[in-house]
């Protein structure tokens, strides 16, 4: 689909109001359509976005190759109600949308008007079926001081590699709601021999290039039931990593031709925003560089009164291609600091400059409007794992490590800004890491200015040995932990006084009903860099 007839479709369609009686469809009866479940995200103090994916048929990739799917209308009307109670006795808003062919039977409804920091369950219906009742909320007034917000962040859930057993222990943690911060899908076909990681579940897609492919791996992925009830529990916010497109790319590059990598990058685009709930303004305003390509806004900052701002980061976008990577060609797990003087590249950038700035100037707005925490949350660590290391030392290419100068002008962001508390949030390593972020990581008398908190993986395979994680802790003392072998979730709890975080591991991610511990605690008292053993 051309980008300016995605967008006039996808904002036409995200309008909360009720259909004329022309633009109905007959309803499909007899059938559930909604086998994807719901999701509500984006909160803001009067509203949310809901959505929904109809799908009629098996799941895709449940089944062999060349099972028959039912095809839909290209059009189908779904009613949707947002009520203040369960049994929708009190509905508040309420209308019909439309599911086109063209945004993948996809809805997203974006209801505005309602109270600021209340709970309010929400539904879709077509013909003789519904979803059952789902619960989001509205965020806190912009002038308001919370008493708490409590919320997991989660990021890396290849399917074949674990049950998601850390979702049904995440439905009784209470939250309001859930930030995820990438590789929600994997694009990648089974092995064609046993991998080192045992499989735990298996699916039967190709390798994810085309739109359709990309479709039908949301839709795998989303059939899980513990991650449909945990989309059921409460709003989440989005953003994504490499896997929603391909392993490792960067910016406008990836594997082989360039134009063909373009294809796939639009295609994992679009699929990601039919099967999330962003508002329609994420296709109209992506930042400038990306030429005629279509481009997808995931940055974006969301407010919790005065008590917080989540920046949610896009690194993947808009960066520059990993030091030292031949266009076309994978990149290089660890280059040398040495032989890759690339990486010294004062220009070089993770964010584009772009949104560098945008990320300075939230920090600013932090700091004179007297914001308590400013959250920073990216994809991966952003810690070095070799701040001390000598000239011969090789470093990541993918993660902050190998943009070390990017690096730089976020620490100086944060030192000119000076918001009262910051923190980092990350994943994509699948590992957990708790870091103090220093002002000069090699100089171990530089000041803290912040706190980082790097989650591990729902069910992703670590292929880090606990002894390397443990010989990088000794080597690093700004790194106050590092534990590759546990799958999980962590848990954040803020308070106008203190953050308190929650690393939760399952027992065995290859168990759907493994049990849950809590790996290890950690606070941030408010007015004191750098995080602190409970």
């Amino acid at each position: 689909m051309q980008r300016r007839e995605l967008i006039r479709l996808a904002s036409a369609l995200a309008v909360a109001g009720t259909l004329p009686r022309w633009a109905w469809s007959n309803p499909v009866r007899g059938r559930d359509l909604f086998p994807l479940g719901v999701a509500s995200g984006a909160p803001s103090p009067d509203g949310f976005v809901l959505w929904t994916r109809l799908l009629d048929g098996p799941v895709p990739g449940s089944v062999p190759f060349g099972a028959p799917r039912t095809a839909l209308p290209p059009a189908v009307t779904v009613g949707w109600e947002v009520a203040e109670d369960e049994g929708f006795r009190r509905i508040v808003r309420q209308g019909q949308a439309t599911a086109l062919a063209q945004l993948g039977h996809a809805v997203h409804v974006e209801v505005a008007g309602l109270a600021p920091d209340r709970w309010y369950f929400y539904r879709f219906l077509h013909g003789d079926a519904a979803t059952p009742a789902a619960r989001t909320r509205t965020a806190p007034a912009a002038d308001a001081l919370p008493r708490r917000l409590r919320f997991a962040f989660a990021s890396c859930q290849r399917w074949e590699q674990g049950h998601y057993a850390a979702y049904r222990h995440m439905q009784h943690e209470e939250l309001d709601a859930v930030l995820f911060l990438g590789d929600y899908i994997y694009e990648y076909a089974m092995p064609r021999t046993p991998p080192a990681t045992p499989l735990v579940r298996t699916h039967t897609l190709p390798l994810a290039a085309a739109l359709q492919d990309f479709r039908d791996r949301y839709a795998l992925y989303r059939s899980d039931p513990h991650l449909q009830a945990m989309h059921r529990a409460c709003p989440w916010i989005v953003t994504w990593d490499d896997h929603e497109v391909q392993n490792d790319y960067a910016g406008l590059g990836g594997l082989g031709a360039a134009e063909a990598f373009l294809q796939r990058r639009n295609a994992g685009y679009q699929a990601f925003y039919e099967n999330m709930p962003l508002r329609a303004t994420a296709l109209r305003h992506g930042l400038a560089g990306l030429g005629t390509h279509d481009a997808l806004r995931v940055h974006e900052r969301y407010g919790w009164g005065r008590l917080l701002d989540f920046h949610v980061l896009d690194t993947r976008q808009y960066r520059d291609r990993q030091a030292c990577r031949t266009p076309g060609s994978p990149a290089e797990g660890a280059v040398s600091a040495a032989r890759c003087p690339e990486l010294r590249d004062p220009a070089r950038t993770l964010l584009g400059a772009d949104q560098e700035r945008w990320l300075a100037q939230g920090l600013a707005a932090d700091a004179a409007g007297g914001v308590r925490w400013s959250v920073l949350a990216q994809q991966t660590l952003f810690s070095p794992r070799n701040a001390r290391a000598g000239a011969q030392h090789r470093v990541g290419s993918d993660a902050w490590d190998g943009y070390p100068a990017g690096r730089q002008r976020v620490l100086d962001a944060l030192q000119a800004a000076q918001p009262r508390n910051a923190v980092f949030i990350g994943g994509d390593i699948h590992q957990n890491y708790v870091c103090r972020v220093m002002a000069d990581f090699a100089d171990a008398a530089s000041p803290v200015l912040a706190s980082e908190f790097c989650g591990t993986s729902i069910s992703s395979a670590s292929q880090v040995p606990l002894e390397r994680a443990q010989q990088i802790v000794a080597a690093n003392p700004h790194v106050l932990l590092a534990r590759p072998d546990r799958r999980g979730y962590a848990v954040a709890e803020v308070t106008p006084q203190r953050w308190h975080t929650a690393l939760r591991v399952v027992d065995d991610v290859a168990r759907e009903d493994s049990g849950v511990s809590t790996l290890a605690r950690f606070v941030v008292e408010d007015g004191v860099p750098g995080p602190q053993p409970a």
